[in-house]
C-alpha cells in the first residue's frame, strides 16, 4: 500500500509540514479543516459559519481525493468550547447523511488561529 499526498486550492493551504489529505488506495486521511475561507485565508464568523466553512473545506480535500462526505467513515471534531456542541452539530447533521460515520468531539484548550471548531475525517475511497 502506498501513500500519495492529497492538494487542492480548494481548500486552505497547509499551514505547515502536512498534507491537505494522504491517499492510502484504500482510505483517505484528511487533515483537519478549520472555517477557513481559501481564498481570503480568513475565518468565518461563529461556530456554525465556521463548521460550515470547514466541512465545506473537507468536501473539497475529498473531491480532490477522489472521495466525498457519503464515503466518510469517521470524524473527529475539535471545538474550543464544548457549549457549542449543539450549534455545531446542526450544521454538521446538513452534511451528513445515513449512515452516520462514526465520531469523536473533545473540548481543546486551543486550535491554530483562535479557530472555535475544527474538523478531520477518515473517509473510503470511491
Amino acid at each position: 500500500m502506498s501513500k500519495q499526498p492529497i492538494s487542492t486550492d480548494r481548500a486552505p493551504r497547509a499551514l505547515g509540514p502536512y498534507s491537505q489529505a494522504i491517499d492510502t488506495g484504500l482510505f483517505i486521511f484528511a487533515s483537519g479543516q478549520l472555517g477557513l475561507d481559501p481564498v481570503s485565508g480568513e475565518l468565518a464568523e461563529g461556530v456554525q459559519e465556521q463548521a460550515r466553512v470547514a466541512l465545506e473545506n473537507v468536501t473539497a480535500v475529498l473531491d480532490a481525493a477522489g472521495s466525498s462526505l457519503d464515503q466518510v467513515v469517521k470524524t473527529t471534531v475539535f471545538l474550543q468550547d464544548m457549549n457549542d456542541f449543539a450549534a455545531m452539530n446542526e450544521i454538521y447533521g446538513q452534511f451528513f447523511k445515513e449512515p452516520y460515520p462514526a465520531r469523536s468531539a473533545v473540548q481543546v484548550a486551543r486550535l491554530p488561529k483562535d479557530a472555535l471548531v475544527e474538523i478531520e475525517v477518515i473517509a473510503l475511497k470511491k
